[in-house]
């Protein structure tokens, strides 16, 4: 697939998924899973996970966020752009024509009950989602459960504030990973003290190589008393003849 048609995909597939938001931008998150997840295939359910954490915790609309956030995964920047474009048009386009008409559709009833039906569509697909990322984060770890647990409950029934929440998460994931780090090059130390370095010398290698062999050309002792005192001659010299003849 080319660039442009790519881009055009990401455009059409952002600006149907933006002007079908009703309820909140939360409600975009199973929309962008459904089209880039299950369907194209551009995201895989970790990424979509990792999309929806940091679209929650960055400033500014959640819609916007997470389109900008899938199109720089999909397209990088001109997709990031491409893909905020394409989310923002549809509400400005629907805000403007409401606009004129407001006091109409404030007062009627049927509109009203539209609304608080679709209200009712929106938590259900909510929950869906819901459950399906955390299934799939529970999944790789459990103690995921703990931290969802926990979090819902200081949420629900105690009233904490989401900022509290999010910040005592990212510490537990700062003080997690630097264990996870420092068990690691205590292991590592361990494993490099253990085993013997290659230059050090067993101590058979040190008696083999500390006295030195013979060489082939030093003479034995053997050698050396044959050599040294000569042998004497079987044949008699001269002056030894003539000394007999005399006599």
């Amino acid at each position: 697939m080319s660039k442009a048609k790519k881009y055009f995909k990401l455009f059409i597939s952002c600006f149907y998924i933006s002007a079908f938001t009703f309820g909140g931008g939360f409600v975009i998150v199973p929309l962008i899973k459904k089209r880039f997840v299950d369907e194209l295939g551009w995201l895989d359910e970790s990424e979509m996970t990792d999309i929806t954490a940091i679209a929650q915790t960055s400033p500014g609309a959640i819609a916007v966020n997470a389109a900008i956030l899938t199109g720089y995964k999909t397209g990088g920047v001109p997709g990031a752009l491409i893909a905020m474009i394409a989310t923002v048009l549809p509400p400005m386009i629907i805000i403007s024509v409401i606009s004129f008409f407001y006091d109409m559709f404030s007062a009627n009833a049927v509109i009203r009950a539209i609304l608080k039906g679709m209200q009712a569509g929106v938590a259900a697909v909510i929950c869906d989602v819901a459950i399906t990322l955390g299934g799939a984060s529970t999944k790789k770890n459990p103690f995921y459960i703990i931290i969802m647990a926990t979090a819902f409950t200081l949420t629900f029934f105690l009233d904490v504030s989401a900022v509290y929440i999010i910040l005592g998460c990212i510490l537990l994931a700062a003080v997690t990973v630097s264990c996870k780090a420092a068990v690691k090059a205590v292991k590592a130390k361990r494993k490099t003290t253990s085993q013997p370095s290659e230059a050090t010398a067993s101590p058979q290698q040190f008696e083999a190589t500390a006295l030195p062999q013979p060489s082939e050309a030093t003479a034995s002792p053997q050698q050396f008393e044959d050599t040294a005192l000569p042998q004497p001659s079987e044949e008699p010299s001269a002056a030894s003849e003539e000394r007999e003849d005399e006599e």
